[in-house]
């Protein structure tokens, strides 16, 4: 992979060392030097990260099954196999997507990968989740999807990037109150709920580096990002057990929560 203008390859980044997780090809040597020294110091986690994946793949079809054509994808990361549009309009040719990050060399990625079918429509923009007026406000986002409509918010494995100096709990709140009820909150975040104590202090050593830096949650600090939404059936759990046979079903570890939740 050539470096595009103005991105570092030596330094790592979150976004590239997940992509290389998921098997993706937009990464450099940086990257996976650091993917490789935390996959060695904390089991798992590249499992944990392509069941992450696989429970983004299963929400999208049941939502799309159940109605939803609207989708709002925040903190898109690397475009991978198994992407929202691809999903969504794999099942409703006519789904919409937005997706938003706030990453130059993801959103060149995604305007060149991530292609609509004919009669959906697929848009990007590049934004910070912790400005939600600038996404909600957004003229592009305003032509794509229709507020009046249900809309499924996507936030899948971001919360965990903003710390809690940064309200994330009151980010949710400001998404949810832009859609009408219906709509529906799609979230998975890093935990050590799951994990011996010994192996999260690894993980947390691990994690310390600038590109590997997340803030893990509880199962009920996470759930409280759900208030005024119902969760479905099986509620918040951990993230290889949301409906389904998961794709990595021995995984050694599981770090991820995930819940689908309906707005009252």
């Amino acid at each position: 992979m050539t470096a595009p203008h103005g991105i570092n390859p030596n330094v790592p980044h979150s976004a590239r060392v997940y992509d290389y997780w998921l098997g993706g090809k937009d990464n450099f040597e940086a990257d996976r030097k650091v993917a490789e020294q935390t996959m060695a110091a904390v089991p798992g986690v590249r499992e944990s990260a392509r069941n992450n994946r696989a429970f983004l793949g299963r929400a999208v079809r049941h939502l799309t099954q159940l109605g939803i054509r609207q989708f709002l994808d925040l903190g898109t990361g690397i475009p991978s196999q198994g992407n929202t549009h691809q999903v969504a309009q794999a099942e409703a040719p006519d789904a919409r997507v937005v997706y938003v990050d706030n990453d130059p060399i993801v959103m060149s990625h995604a305007r060149a990968l991530l292609n609509s079918t004919p009669e959906g429509r697929t848009a990007y923009i590049e934004a910070d989740v912790r400005d939600p007026r600038s996404i909600l406000e957004h003229p592009d986002v305003l032509a794509t999807l229709d507020f009046t409509q249900p809309i499924a918010l996507m936030m899948v494995a971001i919360l965990m990037h903003i710390p809690d100096d940064d309200d994330p709990a009151g980010l949710v709140k400001t998404f949810a109150a832009a859609v009408p009820s219906g709509s529906y909150l799609v979230l998975s975040h890093l935990t050590l709920d799951f994990v011996p104590k010994e192996t999260a202090g690894t993980y947390l050593a691990a994690a310390s580096h600038q590109a590997m830096h997340r803030t893990p949650r509880t199962g009920e600090q996470i759930a409280r990002y759900f208030d005024g939404f119902d969760l479905i059936e099986p509620g918040l759990v951990a993230a290889p057990d949301w409906r389904d046979t998961p794709l990595f079903a021995d995984d050694p570890a599981t770090w991820m929560y995930a819940g689908v939740g309906r707005k009252h």
